[in-house]
């Protein structure tokens, strides 16, 4: 029996990629952003957008399916390498198809003739997603290669941004650089994934079992992609490059804080597919019930706090040329706590539980309101009209899948201390809001208002033992009096 990794190791190296996909664009964007101006970053980001819905056809909806179709057989080394191999397979297929449709398009499409060289290179990550197989080392729970693989590459990248990109017309290079760091190590997991499954054909395929239920979840990838890349797509068509990339500042500062909202909930499902599996259901409420609570203590403050200071945050990560970003980043924000929210609900609880259409009709209904909404918005609000867009659609998944979850979740949701994260906000509001009357550099603000925000919220917390702070608080305390006793030996 392969052994377990532990949740809390797991959570760490989980919180290492995070960190890593946040100080990679921190330190990335905002030099990219100012050499590459609103018009640059937007044909990328419009490129971006658009073979992400050619990447989703080619993935089905297999990187949230095989971790739980892996996560289920892991036990057993023949299953999971009949199980991964048919994956694969069907992924390759798939990726094939991707690429003959996209010719079409580059052929046909006038808007797309311009710049085919960079749609040509964003396409890469077609086929780079098709042989890396994430969802197996999801599955076993690899998160320390992952991890380190990833640093690795995105270090490579950040290299190459600044080595490389030095005009406006560098934005292929940027481009590139940016499939480099999200899916180049995808090699390599082809290659290392040897060590999990056998690479020699086992036999007796069975292509079929698999149909159905990625059926549902290439439709939950559909409409979850759709939602969350039709805003920038629609820009493009609807409006101007400039715009594009005035949204795309809001929308990578959001993408950034939304990975440290979600990396629990990411972790936890293996662990939770797992439990159902073994039919540990008080094993699978306690994490969820602990998952849940994280998102809400975490969420909250990172919302609010920068739309007090989304002013700020757009001038020092991106530059002046990119002002026509700060209201759309203001009402995009609020998307932190429910992206947060559903991640838990459609992931972590209703995938494992195997009710994956619930989640298919929320993603569905936040599909249909960002159309309607988009269509109507964004020729009169541009950027603005699109965040609103992405806003309601978000809304609209939490609605449909809080209904869905009412009874089994509705407890859950009450053991939420909101009066304690409500006064902290208010106490973290009430100590940072009065720095911008100085006028400091948008650095130095930042970096007293976030200290004494996020200082007051959490030190509020933790003086009214607020349970999940007060167990990180004597984790990173213990850990450290570990490492102090090591170092006096």
């Amino acid at each position: 029996m392969r052994k377990q990794k532990s949740i809390k190791l797991n959570f760490i190296m989980n919180a290492l990629l995070t960190m890593s996909s946040f100080i990679f664009p921190l330190i990335t964007f905002p030099y990219v952003s100012r050499v590459l101006l609103p018009t640059g970053t937007g044909k990328v980001s419009f490129a971006t957008s658009l073979i992400s819905y050619f990447t989703m056809f080619s993935q089905l909806g297999i990187p949230t399916y095989g971790i739980r179709a892996c996560a289920r057989v892991r036990d057993n080394k023949n299953e999971l390498t009949r199980t991964a191999h048919e994956l694969l397979i069907i992924n390759l297929i798939m990726a094939f198809i991707s690429y003959v449709v996209l010719a079409f398009a580059l052929l046909f499409v006038s808007r797309l003739h311009e710049d085919r060289l960079l749609y040509l290179i964003v396409s890469l990550s077609i086929l780079l997603n098709a042989i890396g197989m994430e969802w197996l080392y999801k599955a076993l729970e690899q998160y320390t290669y992952i991890t380190t693989r990833s640093i690795i590459f995105k270090f490579i990248a950040l290299i190459g941004m600044f080595a490389l990109i030095h005009s406006p017309d560098d934005y292929i290079f940027y481009g590139f650089l940016s499939i480099f760091a999200a899916s180049a190590s995808n090699v390599f997991n082809f290659i290392y994934a040897h060590k999990f499954i056998g690479i020699k054909v086992v036999g007796k395929y069975d292509f079929k079992r698999h149909l159905k239920p990625i059926a549902v979840f290439f439709a939950m990838a559909c409409a979850t992609t759709i939602y969350t890349h039709l805003d920038t797509v629609m820009l493009g068509f609807m409006t101007s490059d400039e715009d594009v990339g005035y949204y795309n500042a809001a929308v990578k500062i959001k993408h950034i804080l939304v990975s440290v909202v979600t990396s629990l909930g990411t972790v936890l499902l293996p662990r939770a597919s797992y439990y159902i599996e073994h039919n540990k259901i008080e094993e699978f409420k306690r994490i969820s019930q602990k998952a849940l609570n994280f998102v809400f203590i975490v969420a909250t403050p990172m919302m609010l706090y920068f739309i007090l200071f989304a002013k700020q945050g757009i001038l020092f990560l991106s530059g002046s040329n990119y002002e026509g970003s700060i209201v759309p980043m203001q009402i995009i924000m609020p998307t932190l706590l429910l992206i947060g929210i559903t991640n838990i609900l459609g992931l972590q609880i209703l995938v494992p539980l195997g009710k994956e259409k619930v989640v298919l009709y929320s993603e569905i209904a936040g599909a249909v309101v960002d159309l309607i909404l988009n269509v109507i918005l964004i020729p009169k609000f541009t950027s603005a009209g699109a965040a609103i867009g992405t806003l309601a659609a978000e809304l609209a998944v939490f609605v449909v899948q809080y209904v869905a979850l009412k009874n089994q979740m509705g407890e859950a949701f009450k053991k939420i201390h909101y009066h304690r994260i409500l006064l902290g906000l208010l106490l973290g509001t009430m100590l940072s809001i009065w720095i911008v009357q100085f006028k400091l550099s948008n650095f130095i603000t930042l970096l007293i208002s976030a200290t004494l925000f996020f200082g007051a919220y959490g030190g509020f917390l933790l003086a009214t033992k607020e349970p999940l702070v007060i167990e990180i608080f004597y984790q990173i305390a213990n850990g450290v009096s570990k490492k102090l006793g090591i170092r006096k030996k």
